[in-house]
């Protein structure tokens, strides 16, 4: 199964490196795109929920990075009012890798 790392800008300036399980991610963020903390936290909680599930269907369990993953985001964006901006900066392997 495929993994991935990306990356985010969050409103003060810090870079957040996450993981993923799976490519999952390309469908829910876009690299260079502008999100509010909200929608980010929502957008990456649904996209951790699926690569979970991916790996669930695949070795019989869910992953527990995953939810680390979703977990660091949560606690992160929790520094931010919810309409704050952040940007994804990276995601490798990129689409044309994939």
């Amino acid at each position: 199964m495929p993994e991935m790392t990306f990356e985010v800008r969050w409103p003060d300036g810090s870079i957040q490196r996450c993981y993923s399980p799976s490519l999952v991610v390309h469908d829910y963020l876009t690299i260079g795109t502008r999100y509010t903390v909200g929608d980010f936290v929502d957008r990456t909680g649904r996209a951790m929920a699926e690569a979970s599930e991916r790996v669930r269907a695949k070795f019989g369990f869910a992953c527990t990075s995953a939810a680390e993953t979703d977990a660091r985001i949560a606690g992160a964006a929790a520094r931010f009012p919810s309409d704050a901006v952040i940007e994804v900066t990276a995601m490798n392997p990129g689409l044309e890798q994939s």
